[in-house]
């Protein structure tokens, strides 16, 4: 066999079923996040002016995130799951019950949007893919992007990886831009200030959380 007609290592078909538009979240679902905030902050017995003073985040905009008026981005609920010494999974997806995750597409569970400060564009949606393994470190999500005018780089605690599925991806790491394409990835340590987003129309990303050690 010709080297032309080998199988690649990594076939980016066998991704097929991944792709496409992430369907609406049901009425409702987007209230978790800010309701778990808040459950854990008042576990802790921590006010919002404390967990501002902890996050760098003003309290005007903790109180619209727990009040389900914006929906925090991804870099936004690690800084808070750092802040209430608490999983990123628990405020994404929940608490896990089993030592193993093995989904389904039909069953791919938790979609979530994340909007820009002011709530008033949509920055992407996201499926989390294993939300029922218990206490894990990594986050792994199917992200649709859409694009992002506002460019605001994050930055926080922990390493992602990301895989693009389809369309074109732009990321912002540090002093550099790159293009991603289907089949590209990358890896970088979040504490490097980092911005993705869809070039044009919306694209489809895997992306891997990894807290890092408390």
């Amino acid at each position: 066999m010709s080297s032309k007609e080998q199988t690649p290592h990594i076939n980016v078909d066998f991704f097929e079923d991944l792709t496409g538009d992430i369907a609406s979240a049901p009425q409702g679902k987007e209230e978790i996040i800010g309701k778990r905030v808040q459950r854990l902050r008042e576990e802790k017995g921590v006010s919002l002016e404390e967990l501002s003073n902890m996050t760098g985040f003003d309290v005007g905009f903790l109180s619209l995130i727990e009040a389900n008026e914006i929906q925090p981005q991804l870099g936004t609920v690690m800084k808070l799951s750092r802040a209430l010494d608490s999983a990123v999974g628990r405020i994404i997806s929940g608490v896990g019950e089993k030592m193993y995750s093995v989904t389904r597409k039909k069953d791919q569970k938790i979609i979530s949007r994340s909007t820009s400060r002011k709530g008033a564009q949509k920055m992407y949606t996201y499926k989390s893919l294993a939300p029922e393994v218990k206490g894990r470190h990594m986050e792994a999500l199917i992200v649709q992007l859409e694009e992002n005018p506002e460019e605001t780089l994050s930055v926080h605690n922990g390493e992602e990886f990301v895989y693009v599925l389809d369309g074109t991806v732009e990321l912002k790491i540090g002093e550099e831009t790159f293009d991603l394409e289907p089949g590209d990835s990358a890896y970088y340590l979040s504490t490097t200030p980092h911005l993705i987003y869809s070039k044009a129309g919306s694209a489809t990303i895997v992306a891997v959380l990894y807290e890092g050690n408390e």
